[in-house]
């Protein structure tokens, strides 16, 4: 009995798992890239999706075709939701500097952002309320390795508008 308390006491929490396209680069820790620590999620439904925008406010959610046809850093990595467990999710960057980052909890599998059943979540980790998110909460400085951020999932909560659960 007494082994047992000690193995528990001592024993260490499990790692939360790496999702995405770029989880192999987190996990060997090679960068640059940011990993994104995933809280707060409302279900276990669809997929959570990374998204990576150039660090300019001119630049902060616009069209994806637009900024890559321009040649701008964007870059958008997706996993289903792990069915338990902590989850992290990793995106790799052209280059240590700043960017500006959006996490969604795609819950309904369509590419279009729903209103009142995805999750959304920026680096600030402020409440949202009914307006777009201001550039300044969405910013992270990368490092030239893996830069950790984390991120409280935020969904609709009745006339406030978004919130962490």
């Amino acid at each position: 009995m007494i082994r047992l308390l000690l193995a528990l006491l001592l024993a260490t929490p499990a790692a939360a798992e790496t999702i995405g396209e770029d989880a192999a680069l987190c996990r060997a820790g090679r960068g640059p890239a940011i990993q994104v620590d995933v809280q707060g999620l409302k279900d276990r439904q669809g997929e959570i999706w990374l998204e990576l925008y150039p660090g300019t406010e001119a630049d902060f959610l616009r069209d994806d075709t637009d900024l890559v046809r321009e040649g701008k850093a964007f870059r958008r990595t997706r996993a289903r939701v792990p069915a338990s467990g902590d989850v992290s999710i990793c995106v790799r960057v052209p280059r240590a500097g700043r960017y500006a980052l959006l996490l969604r909890h795609n819950r309904t599998g369509k590419d279009k952002f729903s209103f009142w059943s995805d999750g959304v979540g920026f680096p600030a980790n402020r409440p949202l309320g009914r307006s777009k998110p201001p550039f300044a909460q969405a910013i992270v400085d990368a490092g030239a390795g893996i830069t950790v951020v984390p991120i409280r999932m935020q969904y609709l909560r009745g006339l406030g508008g978004f919130a962490p659960r």
